[in-house]
């Protein structure tokens, strides 16, 4: 059954809810948007206790997953769900090709001070590896009944990762391409010339509120324009590759 209390649930508006695993130092956010005929849950966090049973006890519809990347602490919770979209430059992650190995994720998972569920057992964690029934492309539209939801995908922290963008209502859920903590590009599978133009491909939608993977959910949609600026300043430095560093700014850093 897992630990309601591992979660926190905040509603952002009438039909979309944020879960949050605060209790973990990632702090991860993982979406739920309610259309008339189904619901979209955007990562599924950590896998630490049983999101499925949150989401359930918030919406009766059928509910389509999709994370913004498949990182382990976007997908821990994707076994208690039967329909997985992911995008297609990641699908091979889902189906057994994580790039990570099962006792370095289960070490990430454990690194920092956490109280974890008493019923959580760290040697019954698993990698979700079963695939997924649907794959995504740039410009899909994910239709939820009365709800629209665009895919953008936005490069840069990994080569799949997508942002949602919801133009009705300014919403733009930006996985880990935007929020308030240390951007990680510094690792072989990232490409810190393809997260700035991510960064500014993004920038340039009319955003009215930004929904985080991780950390604070008080941004201001101004972060995307700094987070941009700071990329482009690195780049005239010749400083945006893998390899120079941690950067920090105000609000962000940058590790490549």
């Amino acid at each position: 059954m897992g630990d309601p209390a591992w979660f926190t649930v905040e509603a952002a508006d009438a039909d979309t809810f944020v879960i949050s695993e605060y209790r973990h130092p990632e702090q991860t956010h993982c979406y739920l948007l309610l259309g008339n005929g189904r619901a979209l849950l955007i990562d599924t966090g950590l896998g630490v206790s049983d999101i499925g049973a949150v989401v359930s006890s918030l919406t009766s519809l059928p509910v389509t997953v999709a994370a913004t990347h498949v990182h382990w602490d976007h997908i821990g919770g994707h076994r208690r769900f039967s329909d997985i979209a992911v995008h297609e430059k990641e699908a091979g992650w889902l189906s057994g090709g994580f790039p990570l190995s099962l006792n370095v994720v289960k070490k990430n998972l454990m690194a920092g001070a956490c109280e974890f569920p008493a019923d959580f057992d760290i040697d019954r964690y698993e990698i979700y590896r079963k695939g997924a029934g649907c794959q995504l492309s740039d410009g899909d539209i994910i239709s939820l009944g009365g709800r629209r939801v665009s895919v953008l995908h936005t490069p840069g922290h990994s080569p799949g990762h997508m942002c949602f963008w919801e133009p009705e209502r300014g919403y733009l859920f930006s996985g880990d391409l935007i929020y308030a903590g240390m951007l990680d590009m510094f690792y072989p599978t990232t490409s810190p010339d393809a997260f700035l133009r991510s960064a500014a491909r993004v920038e340039a939608l009319p955003v009215q509120r930004i929904f985080p993977g991780h950390h604070s959910l008080a941004l201001s949609p101004a972060l995307i324009h700094k987070v941009r600026l700071a990329l482009e300043s690195l780049e005239g430095r010749g400083l945006l590759h893998h390899g120079t560093g941690v950067f920090r700014f105000e609000g962000f850093g940058l590790h490549l």
